[in-house]
C-alpha cells in the first residue's frame, strides 16, 4: 500500500511530520527541498507514520457519535460570538499594541480564527462552545499576527507576553477542537 500524504512548502529549515486526528499525513517542508528527498524521509520514517495513523484510527473509532448543532443554534452562537469577541479584541488590541480592521464571525470546519494582511480578523462562531481562556487565547494569537504575520519564536514571545497560559489552552483547543468541529452541519 503506498502511503499518502500532503507537503505543505514554506520558509523553514527542517522537515516536519504531523499525523492529524483523521489519519491524514502532512510533510511540512523547506520551500526548495527536493520532491526526491522528501520521499526519503517519508520513507525512512513509514513505520512512525503507520504507528500513528493507527493510534488515530483508534480514538476515532472510540468517540462516542457526534451531535450536529441545528441551523438555529449555530446562528445562536454567531449572534452571542458578535457579542463576546469583538469585546475581547478591545480588550487585548492595547494590551499587544496594535489596531485591526474588520471583525467577522463565521461558521468554519477548519479555523479558529485568521487574520489578513490588512489587519482584518475572523473568528468561528464554535468558540463560544469552549472556554472564555480559550476564546481569549486565539484573539491574542491573531491580534499578534498585526505583529509578526507568521509562527516564528518572536510571534510566540508576543503571545505568552500578553497571555501566559497559551499553551495550556492551546493544548485544549487541538485535544477537543476536532470533536467540537465535527458538530458543524
Amino acid at each position: 500500500m503506498k502511503l499518502e500524504y500532503t507537503v505543505i512548502r514554506s520558509n523553514r529549515r527542517t522537515i516536519g511530520l504531523e499525523v492529524k486526528p483523521d489519519g491524514q499525513v502532512i510533510v511540512r517542508v523547506p520551500i526548495r527541498l527536493p520532491d526526491s528527498e522528501i520521499c526519503k524521509f517519508v520513507h525512512k520514517h513509514e513505520e512512525w507514520i503507520q504507528k500513528h495513523q493507527e493510534i488515530a484510527r483508534q480514538r476515532l473509532e472510540e468517540r462516542p457519535p457526534v451531535e450536529k448543532l441545528t441551523m438555529q443554534e449555530i446562528q445562536e452562537l454567531a449572534d452571542q460570538a458578535v457579542k463576546v469577541i469583538p469585546q475581547r479584541v478591545a480588550y487585548y488590541a492595547p494590551k499587544i499594541g496594535v489596531d485591526y480592521g474588520r471583525i467577522t464571525i463565521r461558521n468554519q470546519k477548519t479555523k479558529w480564527g485568521s487574520c489578513s494582511a490588512n489587519g482584518n480578523l475572523n473568528f468561528n462562531c464554535l468558540l463560544m462552545l469552549t472556554p472564555s481562556e480559550v476564546i481569549d487565547s486565539v484573539v491574542v494569537h491573531e491580534l499578534c499576527h498585526r505583529k509578526e504575520m507568521n509562527h516564528s519564536d518572536r510571534f510566540y514571545a508576543e503571545v505568552l507576553r500578553v497571555f501566559p497560559d497559551y499553551w495550556k489552552w492551546n493544548r485544549w483547543l487541538k485535544e477537543n477542537g476536532g470533536q467540537l468541529m465535527q458538530r458543524c452541519v
